[in-house]
């Protein structure tokens, strides 16, 4: 029960240290409320598991909106929050589910293919949707234009998440 109880305060340290790291990384702007704040979601979803990215994926968003201004609306950045939390259990269950049925390298490579779409064209998706409800058809289809930013975005986070999970395998069997 002990050893037990000691992941969990550890699982809960790291998570604290993740929530920070996407404070900080939501300051570091790619374009508008695009950020780096999701690189500790996506390696906190490796690390600890799909609900804990999901948390923080949730907040990074937050934060990186908050810093912005809300530009779209806190309903809008709210959907967007959301989809972050979805991209991230995706993510990290599609790395668990894979991790013991295909070669490491295999794994990830699809599991960073995976983060990418559910971050770029879902993501987008359900965020024109709720475009659409709230502010019209036109206003959802101008957010196309954010598409490759987008992308592009999500692979600089997920592959800098990779590059690190990979550099921390030596400790990662103390950590979850």
């Amino acid at each position: 029960m002990e050893a037990k109880a000691r992941i969990s305060t550890i699982n809960l340290v790291i998570t604290a240290l993740f929530i920070a790291l996407s404070f900080v990384g939501a300051n570091i702007k790619i374009f508008g409320t695009i950020a780096f704040d999701s690189l500790p979601a996506f390696l906190a979803a490796l690390l600890l598991g799909p609900v804990y990215g999901a948390a923080i994926g949730f907040l990074g968003h937050l934060f990186t909106a908050l810093t912005s201004g809300f530009p779209l609306g806190v309903p809008m950045h709210m959907v967007i929050a959301v989809s972050m939390a979805i991209t991230m259990l995706g993510f990290g269950t599609t790395y668990r589910g894979l991790k013991s049925k295909i070669p490491t390298a295999g794994g990830l490579a699809v599991t960073v293919i995976v983060g990418i779409i559910l971050n770029g064209p879902v993501s987008l998706a359900l965020s024109m949707g709720a475009m659409a409800l709230m502010a019209g058809k036109d206003a959802a289809f101008s957010l196309l234009a954010m598409l490759p930013v987008l992308i592009l975005a999500s692979a600089a986070n997920i592959l800098i998440s990779i590059i690190v999970f990979k550099s921390m395998e030596k400790i990662r069997g103390k950590i979850a």
